[in-house]
């Protein structure tokens, strides 16, 4: 399926919730009444409150400025302004990557590491895994599913072990084998777990220390049906890590797509893959384009 049909399909339940709601409301006058209405819409749609205030501020002086009083017009305007807020580029990586992955349990980690080493593979790259989860029972276990289905050879140890040094072990075989692309497994996580946190710390400072030459990412995935919940998780994991990106599962799922826009305006991060369905293919680089055409 062309990748432009992909996401159409996946935004399709945020794209019918949004666009009924606008295309009533785009009939009406350009008053306070709209634009009190427009913000609710735009809250609703996870947007959020910060980033919903400053897209009708935006929206109501590019109005005045351009002296504009078509309904219509004001919707041109209203994509533009929420095509700039997203204003990210496709991620371009640099090689070799060490791309370590991070997040809570439950939103489809270790699942997008096996699309993300099938997506490095289809470009041509050599790509390991390695588990750095070993707090988490059968972890392992399940990345090496994902490395045998993907046919690249995976890092790890036994549970229990120092997740630091599953990650030296990995570096210490990138390195030897001229490896283009590390990813890195690391367990779930709540900011409760304070010890598993530190961890993280841990394992970044590893990476930066023993393999310096290397271009570091490090990705939080979220689960696209948790809404507004998943800018708490970004705001805790960047205490620990400085978060490169997103990875944002199950968007095909949820009629609260909009927490994209959220997600790059309150925090500067970019979304850098969206996950489209179940299938090993269906983890792709986000374009903020395809995006906000798909929800119009």
């Amino acid at each position: 399926m062309a990748l432009f049909k992909k996401i159409a399909k996946a935004l399709s339940k945020t794209r019918d919730a949004l666009k009924r709601r606008l295309d009533a409301i785009f009939k009406r006058e350009l008053n306070n009444d709209f634009f009190e209405e427009l913000e609710e819409i735009l809250i609703t749609s996870d947007i959020g409150i910060h980033t919903s205030q400053l897209i009708i501020d935006q929206l109501k002086e590019k109005i005045r400025k351009n002296k504009i009083q078509k309904t219509n017009d004001a919707r041109e305007l209203l994509k533009g302004i929420l095509l700039k807020n997203l204003s990210n580029d496709v991620f371009e990586f640099k090689y070799p990557a060490v791309i370590t992955i991070v997040g809570v349990n439950g939103v489809g980690k270790t699942t997008s590491i096996g699309k993300l080493a099938h997506y490095f593979k289809n470009l041509g790259k050599e790509v390991n895994l390695v588990a750095g989860d070993t707090f988490r029972a059968a972890a392992s276990e399940q990345l090496t599913q994902w490395a045998i289905k993907n046919k690249i050879k995976i890092i790890k140890q036994a549970e229990g072990a120092d997740a630091a040094a599953v990650v030296f072990d990995g570096i210490s075989s990138a390195k030897a084998k001229n490896t283009d692309v590390l990813i890195i497994d690391t367990a779930g996580r709540l900011h409760t777990k304070t010890n598993l946190m530190q961890e993280l710390s841990k394992i970044d400072r590893v990476i930066s220390r023993e393999y310096s030459e290397a271009n570091k990412y490090t990705f939080i995935v979220l689960d696209a049906t948790t809404g507004q919940n998943a800018l708490s998780q970004i705001k805790t994991f960047n205490e620990y890590v400085k978060l490169d990106g997103v990875i944002l599962t199950k968007l095909d799922g949820t009629a609260k797509g909009g927490v994209v826009i959220a997600i790059i305006n309150q925090y500067e991060v970019p979304v850098v893959f969206v996950g489209l369905g179940e299938e090993i293919d269906d983890l792709e680089p986000f374009d903020s384009k395809d995006f906000i055409d798909n929800l119009f």
